[in-house]
């Protein structure tokens, strides 16, 4: 035993591997996790996780339920799928996008994945090229920030003005792209600012993304969680300015992470991506990448063709209730400041004061001891990229948000700095 202990062996941590972890919010989440009182009484009320399909009031549609059942019975999906997805599911999700847009999308320009975060490892993966760099948006979704480290592409950060509506600032993007730089990223409707950009604001994007001559990748897995006063629009409008692609899913609009279903769209029709060889590399990256399921690619011409719009309307105005909700309750702390009423996704960022509190360092000092005193969880805003905020989720069951917000309130009264 002596010697295999003092024996020198060839592996060990992996420090690309350590580094693109940290920057999850599943470690943040696991952070708070661990700061829960054990010996607490109420039930703990997560509003740092944007998943509500646990919760009755955003149950999946039935009838997307018996798609599955119907293609698992029918035997039909057993084998292996095709790389980029069998037939029938390409060809559903190309007819499903181009009910929307001006034009048709071919079935040819489809790739299945296995849900959204799949589609954004395979296009980082295609695009990390030794020095090159990408333009992620601040605040972010945190997985761009862990794929790229992990591939080694540089990140770049161009900010999100909540003074603006939380809009892309231009001139930062333009003053942050070189010759090495590939990609800009566009999420919309955003998380996790719960904005929605304008027709007029993506095409000043996609203008920029063109005289940069840079990709655009546009995340929609939030596509028509659109309540405010600003209508969905697909980047998918704007791919003859610059070569677009769009990333999506079902697991927002029917409630279903689980399924692990989504897709990666490319939009060149001027040939851009594909004369450049990037098409030939995002093909040889996902023909060495794990297929999805094949059932559910099967469900997926039911699931998306025979939904009723009813489903979609009354899930859309449940989102917007717990919306207004979080804004007027945030708007009741002192210490905490919403730059504008969410309209979009199921999230919102508000800003800490931590001049009026006592005993609280920084955010995620705020949201530890949040966990601990009240069983509450919501996300530090550095773990999106803006130290000092907080994202805060709202899609739940309304008695469990207005819980939750009460709880906040007796946190930051507790907290608050007493005047003299």
């Amino acid at each position: 035993m002596g010697e295999i202990g003092a024996k020198r062996w060839n592996f060990g941590a992996n420090e690309v591997v350590e580094r693109s972890s940290s920057l999850s919010i599943r470690e943040y989440l696991n952070t708070l996790i661990s700061n829960l009182d054990e010996g607490g009484t109420r039930p703990v009320i997560a509003l740092g996780h944007g998943d509500p399909s646990p919760f009755p009031r955003f149950s999946t549609d039935p009838s997307a339920v018996k798609a599955i059942c119907d293609a698992v019975s029918s035997t039909k999906f057993n084998n292996y799928s095709s790389a980029s997805g069998i037939p029938v599911a390409r060809k559903a999700v190309a007819e499903y996008l181009s009910r929307d847009l001006s034009y048709q999308i071919s079935p040819n320009d489809v790739h299945i994945t296995s849900g959204c975060l799949q589609a954004i490892e395979i296009l980082i993966s295609a695009l990390a090229n030794p020095g090159a760099n990408i333009l992620l948006p601040r605040p972010t979704y945190p997985m761009y920030d862990s794929r790229a480290s992990f591939s080694q592409l540089e990140v770049r950060y161009f900010d999100l003005l909540p003074e603006n509506g939380w809009d892309v600032d231009l001139d930062a993007v333009e003053a942050l792209a070189d010759d090495k730089t590939v990609a800009i990223v566009v999420v919309n409707p955003c998380n996790p600012c719960g904005n929605v950009f304008s027709r007029q604001h993506l095409q000043k994007i996609a203008e920029t993304a063109c005289k940069l001559g840079i990709l655009l990748i546009a995340d929609e897995v939030y596509d028509h969680y659109a309540f405010g006063d600003k209508p969905f629009v697909s980047m998918a409008e704007f791919a003859e300015i610059v070569p677009v692609v769009l990333l999506g899913a079902i697991s927002k609009r029917w409630f279903v992470p689980g399924w692990r279903l989504g897709w990666m769209v490319t939009l060149d029709p001027h040939c851009i991506m594909k004369d450049s060889g990037f098409v030939q590399s995002l093909t040889n990256v996902i023909n060495i990448s794990t297929d999805a399921v094949t059932f559910i690619q099967g469900a997926i011409p039911e699931i998306l063709g025979n939904t009723k719009e009813e489903f979609f309307s009354v899930k859309l105005e449940r989102m917007r209730e717990c919306a207004e909700i979080c804004y007027e309750e945030v708007m009741k702390i002192p210490c905490i400041t919403c730059p504008s009423k969410p309209e979009g996704s199921m999230f919102t960022m508000v800003k800490l004061n931590l001049s009026l509190l006592e005993d609280i360092s920084d955010d995620l000092d705020f949201c530890c001891k949040l966990a601990k005193e009240e069983s509450l969880i919501i996300l530090p805003g550095r773990a999106v990229g803006l130290k000092n905020w907080l994202r805060i989720t709202f899609a739940i069951e309304l008695d469990l948000l207005i819980d939750g917000f009460s709880r906040l309130k007796n946190f930051s009264q507790r907290h608050s700095k007493k005047k003299p």
